[in-house]
């Protein structure tokens, strides 16, 4: 390798939590172009990620992950004593809506029963660090954990308060606080193309790491659940920056593997398909791995059929429902697909451009939002883009984005759907990789300043301790686009609105507005509350608290100080609270 390792252990290990698959990798510190991932089995597959499923008794003695979970689950539905059993799949978008996440917020099972997330997120993560770990052993005799870097991944897109979330899950299932990063999807993948040519001779896979400096490049990161877009550029120093902040949508691989099963529901009816995943769910499981390998091999424009067996089980149960005697009768009674779907020698049978259908409005979707992207001003000139994750393999995707933008050069590399989790491998032994950020939202205190006449609105002037002041103004502090390094700082000093105060509290807001005004303008939300405590018998309208905003990191990160004493304070902010 050209550039040294900067982690100061012996090894940094990756947590890529996706929301349809997840796995994990390491590498060591004085050889860590040279990454490690795990095979992961599940009847005929052989993969390097798992199905982000987990199976966990009620009592939370046993917990079960990937093909594991899966196998485990049909062994206890067969028998009927799979009811002592927690069986959660695909959840990961509950934090999707970052204003809507709680840390108190409730996952639901196959079977309908709830959950708090936190336990869920907590179980998987357990589950793939004791996996990690004892593959490390393996190959390491005597590691420690205190001697591994931990990086775990999550979307750009998402808010701080889901990476709060995702924080604290990873810090319950025995990751210590000082040996945690978390890294960002599309920043990780970018890295790895930028140093994919140095760490592997061999490779044939074009890469990012012989652009010029000053290029642009849009990094598209299709995942099962979402599509994390952003525009980085290289820099002369060979780092990268953030051109604009992250963005996208629920554009992944989900999205489409929904529409199918939504099909299949209205092909045989809610109730029979309902009892189907309830009794059989060894071939309901079947029919997902299946279809996930049919997403795989569909090509753009071709002709013809495409074919797919469906379980006898399924055909049996449909035909009871529906009292008729073939599955070919089940499907000329329904109106909706009669036209759309055959059957034959135990296949359902589709033409192929029906079978593309699945996919149209999930790439239709990607494809609008990358537009609406280059028609930014800092964007036109781009003519590069990457495309990761595990979904940017499916060529109906490649080949919707090539004929919408035909004079970009397009960049699939090798194991895309692993450029995520071994760049975030890459980030844990080259975290200043990424040298400037963009602001996602403009970010701002709650302050109330001395009211000023024909300034402040009179609606908003209040007397406190004998002064005039106006209520909920925003004060900014950094602004929504506005680039900022690692470590970038701001800074604002607070007092007591009241003496013997035993907390002083101040809001946190963001706003999706450059300029916003008041905490209460209609585009403002409360992010978090800072609470430093105070001790009350000493505590003045004079006591000055100097508080500081981190921003730059893949997290925001705060601390407070006393402004005379410069004595460190204890500072409280939770972003989860109820």
């Amino acid at each position: 390798m050209e550039k040294d390792s900067k982690c100061t252990r012996l090894v940094v290990a990756a947590i890529d939590f996706g929301t349809t698959f997840s796995g994990y990798a390491f590498s060591l510190k004085n050889e860590w172009g040279r990454v490690f991932t795990n095979q992961w089995t599940g009847g005929n597959l052989i993969s390097p990620k798992a199905p982000t499923c987990l199976l966990l008794k009620k009592d939370f003695s046993e917990s079960f992950f990937g093909y594991e979970a899966e196998d485990k689950y049909t062994e206890l539905t067969s028998d009927e004593s799979h009811k002592e059993y927690y069986f959660f799949q695909r959840f990961k978008m509950i934090l999707h809506q970052d204003v809507d996440v709680k840390r108190h917020i409730l996952c639901y099972d196959i079977s309908g029963e709830a959950l708090e997330a936190r336990l869920v997120f907590q179980h998987c993560i357990k589950c793939l660090k004791d996996y990690l770990y004892k593959q490390i052993e393996k190959s390491l005799l005597g590691t420690q954990d205190g001697d591994i870097e931990y990086v775990l991944t999550v979307p750009a897109i998402w808010g701080d308060k889901a990476k709060m979330f995702m924080r604290e899950a990873a810090l319950k299932a025995g990751i210590k606080k000082d040996d945690l990063t978390l890294a960002l999807e599309p920043e990780a993948a970018s890295v790895y193309c930028q140093y994919l040519n140095s760490v592997k001779e061999d490779t044939l896979s074009p890469s990012l790491g012989v652009v010029k400096p000053g290029t642009k490049y849009m990094v598209i990161d299709l995942g099962g659940g979402t599509a994390d877009i952003t525009v980085h550029q290289k820099c002369e120093d060979n780092t990268l920056e953030e051109v604009l902040p992250a963005s996208g949508g629920p554009w992944g691989g989900k999205a489409v593997d929904d529409r199918f099963m939504n099909f299949l529901k209205e092909l045989v009816g809610e109730n029979v398909w309902e009892e189907f995943q309830k009794v059989n769910m060894d071939d309901y499981l079947d029919i997902m791995r299946c279809f996930e390998s049919k997403k795989r091999t569909i090509v753009p424009e071709k002709s013809g059929k495409t074919r797919m067996t469906i379980p006898q089980t399924l055909v049996k149960l449909s035909t009871r429902s529906h009292g008729v005697k073939s599955f070919k009768e089940v499907i000329q009674k329904n109106d909706t697909h009669k036209n759309n779907v055959g059957y034959d020698t135990g296949k359902l049978v589709w033409n192929n451009d029906f079978f593309r259908g699945f996919f149209k409005k999930t790439i239709d979707g990607i494809v609008k939002h990358i537009d609406e992207i280059i028609q930014e001003s800092e964007a036109r000139d781009i003519r590069i883009f990457v495309m990761v994750g595990g979904f940017s393999e499916c060529l109906l995707v490649q080949d919707a984005i090539k004929k919408q933008f035909g004079d970009v050069s397009i960049i699939v590399p090798e194991e895309a759907g692993l450029a995520v989790l071994k760049g975030a491998v890459f980030f844990g032994h080259v975290p200043d990789a990424i040298s400037r950020r963009s602001a996602r939202y403009t970010y701002g205190f709650q302050t109330w300043p001395e009211f000023r006449e024909g300034f402040h609105p009179k609606e908003k002037k209040v007397e406190i301790e004998n002064l005039v002041r106006c209520r909920d103004v925003f004060l900014k502090i950094v602004t929504k686009g506005e680039k900022v390094m690692p470590g970038y700082m701001r800074s604002q000093i607070f007092q007591a609105l009241h003496n013997k105060e035993n907390i002083l509290e101040c809001g946190v807001f963001v706003s999706d507005k450059k300029d916003p005004k008041f905490i209460d303008d209609p585009e403002c939300r409360l992010l978090g509350r800072l609470q430093i405590p105070l001790n009350a018998e000493k505590q003045t309208v004079k006591t000055l608290i100097v508080e500081t905003l981190i921003f730059g990191e893949t997290e925001l990160k705060f601390k407070a100080e006393h402004v005379h004493s410069e004595i460190q304070c204890e500072v409280i902010f939770d972003l989860l609270k109820d």
